[in-house]
């Protein structure tokens, strides 16, 4: 590789507010909680046991790093992640920090409500 392989130096400034973004935990849990189904503001209060005010705070800075999005249904806003690209960012992160910890890769990997 040569530095002419090289993207222009605004990726590289992209892919690291990209990544500042998984830098904070509550916004991992609601990736998590996003990865296997939408849900609204107020199942994401109910599940992560925060306040309204924190996971709206939240969601905005991930559909501002175009991870989740939304749609309205009714009243209710609609939350799920972005498209296939955030999903495979979670589940590779998910299946990498399992293998560290001799686990099986899947092991982490949200399971569906009985």
């Amino acid at each position: 590789m040569n530095k002419n392989s090289f993207p222009p130096e605004e990726i590289f400034y992209d892919m690291a507010d990209f990544f500042k973004v998984f830098g904070d935990s509550s916004r991992i849990k609601i990736l998590y909680s996003l990865y296997s189904k939408e849900m609204s503001v107020g199942e994401l209060v109910e599940i992560l046991d925060m306040t309204q005010s924190a996971v709206s705070h939240q969601l905005r800075l991930l559909r501002q790093s175009d991870l989740v999005k939304f749609r309205k249904e009714g009243k209710a806003v609609i939350y799920s992640l972005d498209d296939d690209h955030v999903f495979a960012v979670l589940e590779q992160g998910l299946k990498h920090i399992a293998h560290k910890n001799g686990r099986e890769e899947n092991e982490y990997e949200p399971k569906a409500d009985a």
